[in-house]
């Protein structure tokens, strides 16, 4: 009887000692590679809430009005001043954005641009300190089976993280009126809210942005390549777009699994970049205080930089450091100057833009286009800002044998909306530098129509259109 005493005396003892050493060594083992590339990551993750007003018909039931719908998201921070990338399906129509940090601070949002055709945005916060950008990954690297994790607003439950594995490397899309292209498939749980948000590997790095989940499916979701989405993403940053200056750098992103860096291809002629000695092949190390590892951080950096206020520009030539000073100049992006050799004479004129963008566009895509009327933009602004209505096109062009018809509505092409003929100029010029092809997204009445436009069929149009 004594002994059964001690023994049930010494049990908890006994016990407390063994269960002290395992959780002495629990700390270390439960910091997993998951836990650890969270931490790194999460800082950066944005909750994104919305409302905004649907209009309801009149049925037997129920008089037509007005009705508010919640909405949620996620984004991530792509520079310390608050701008924000998520989809542009989460910020579509929306009246109020909202926008809740990992700490649990809240500000307004508003946002700064839209690319409806790959379904992204880039929206910003005033918060009055710096705030954490999220780690970059690069998607070229990405091993089929890899874990991943997905951080989001998921069903309206803030920072939700999961976990899975990569199930494909390539999958093209077609989801609710959007067509996507070489999207990543993951097994990690994509829930509504998480639209936005990063799918991020072992290092905390961000690889991917989900979009997209499949219906009635399970563990089946989807996410844009972050190497894709920053593409994508410099283009809503362009300081043309942004600030009305330019830098006149043409560049390309290279991304491998052993260099990511920014490549100058070439530098258009009399732009502040042709002035400050860029040469092709540099490699931008930095500008002013931000290190360059791509076209988004080329445009962030010179975000707040006015016109004819010289920065600082670091790059690699033939491996060597050199400093240069680029000097953005004002953006005019109404008129330009012509030279025309007449009579053996060269005489110079002024166009407007305008009649020059519109000759373009018949010649190179057989396309007249003209401002949307009153009833025409309120029925593209239910889902776009803004459209041109197709007056006429060419018969054999490459518009009408891709499937545009007259009375259409121009909503977006190559990576851009296409609200005005500055927009359309800004796209073919930028196309011809970085594109083999153009992706179009017209209205035909409230259908969407979507295809794409052979650069090389609009260079030959272009080209026999000139000579007739």
């Amino acid at each position: 009887m004594l002994t059964a005493v001690h023994k049930f005396r010494l049990l908890p003892f006994t016990l407390s000692l063994l269960l002290a050493v395992p959780s002495a060594r629990a700390s270390e083992v439960r910091q997993t590679p998951i836990v650890r590339a969270v931490d790194r990551a999460q800082a950066s993750v944005v909750n994104l809430h919305s409302e905004r007003t649907q209009h309801t018909r009149e049925t037997q039931f129920e008089s037509a009005g007005e009705k508010k719908l919640n909405g949620m998201g996620t984004g991530i921070i792509i520079d310390e001043r608050g701008y924000i990338l998520t989809n542009h399906h989460v910020v579509a129509r929306v009246e109020t954005l909202r926008a809740t940090l990992h700490d649990g601070a809240s500000y307004d949002a508003s946002i700064v641009d839209v690319d409806p055709v790959h379904d992204l945005a880039v929206v910003k916060i005033d918060a009055p300190h710096s705030l954490p950008v999220s780690p970059l990954g690069t998607s070229s690297d990405i091993r089929l089976g890899e874990t991943v994790i997905a951080i989001g607003n998921a069903l309206g439950y803030e920072h939700t993280v999961t976990v899975g594995i990569v199930s494909s490397l390539v999958r093209d899309v077609e989801a609710e009126n959007q067509s996507y292209r070489n999207l990543l498939q993951t097994d990690a749980a994509i829930n509504p809210g998480n639209s936005g948000g990063p799918l991020i590997n072992l290092d905390g790095e961000v690889i991917a942005i989900n979009v997209a989940i499949r219906a009635n499916a399970q563990k089946i979701g989807f996410a844009i390549k972050i190497d894709d989405a920053r593409g994508y993403a410099a283009q809503l940053l362009d300081i043309r777009r942004r600030n009305q200056t330019w830098h006149g750098i043409v560049t390309r992103d290279i991304k491998t699994p052993r260099q990511r860096h920014l490549v100058v291809v070439s530098c258009e002629s009399g732009s502040p970049a042709a002035q400050s000695g860029l040469q092709p092949d540099d490699v931008i190390v930095q500008c002013g205080t931000t290190r360059i590892e791509d076209g988004v951080d080329l445009e962030r950096s010179l975000l707040q930089v006015s016109a004819g206020r010289p920065i600082s520009v670091v790059v690699s030539r033939g491996g060597s450091p050199l400093s240069l000073n680029l000097a953005p100049a004002k953006y005019e992006g109404r008129t330009a100057t012509v030279a025309r050799r007449s009579l053996g004479s060269q005489k110079s004129r002024t166009v407007n833009l305008d009649d020059s963008v519109s000759n373009r566009s018949w010649r190179m895509l057989g396309l007249k286009l003209a401002p949307t009327s009153d009833v025409e933009t309120r029925v593209v602004r239910e889902r776009y800002n803004g459209g041109m209505r197709i007056i006429d096109v060419r018969g054999n062009s490459p518009a009408y044998q891709n499937g545009i018809r007259k009375g259409d509505i121009l909503v977006g092409l190559h990576e851009f909306e296409t609200k005005s003929l500055k927009d359309l100029e800004y796209i073919l010029n930028k196309a011809s530098n970085d594109a083999s092809e153009l992706r179009f997204r017209v209205l035909r009445g409230r259908d969407e129509v979507f295809g794409s436009l052979s650069l090389k069929a609009a260079a030959a149009s272009d080209e026999s259109t000139a000579t007739r």
